[in-house]
């Protein structure tokens, strides 16, 4: 077994800002699905900035980071929405799974926690032994 792991930390104020002056942001990075999430919550910008901790940290956890061949649509194949029980689930298409099937992975979890100024996210990625 191997395990990977990659966490992220969003200062919300300037994710907000981020997304206020970018009309495409938001459509640009999230799926329609964490989208329509984060806009029924009180405070969208907060669920948003936690779910872009997730695609950066799921990134770091693959190796990959913000920069490499393939990155250009990546953040729209990495989602966060919720399960049945509420407990955020993490998915991988495209290009990213397929980064994710060339380490062998197996098993995802996420964790993503705010507060009043930040929003932090964990991704550990569990494959077999190369």
């Amino acid at each position: 077994m191997k395990i990977y792991q990659g966490i992220d930390i969003v200062e919300i104020s300037k994710f907000k800002n981020v997304a206020l002056k970018n009309k495409n942001f938001i459509l640009d990075i999230f799926t329609e699905r964490e989208r329509e999430y984060c806009l029924a919550r009180k405070d969208p910008h907060t669920h948003f900035a936690g779910r872009f901790a997730v695609k950066e940290a799921s990134l770091k956890a693959l190796g990959i980071g913000m920069s490499g061949a393939g990155i250009d649509h990546s953040f729209q194949e990495i989602e966060t929405v919720p399960g049945p029980s509420g407990k955020p689930v993490l998915s991988f298409t495209g290009w990213v799974k397929k980064m994710s099937s060339k380490r062998k992975i197996n098993q995802f979890t996420v964790s993503i926690s705010h507060s009043a100024d930040y929003a932090v996210a964990s991704v550990i990625l569990v494959g077999d032994k190369n």
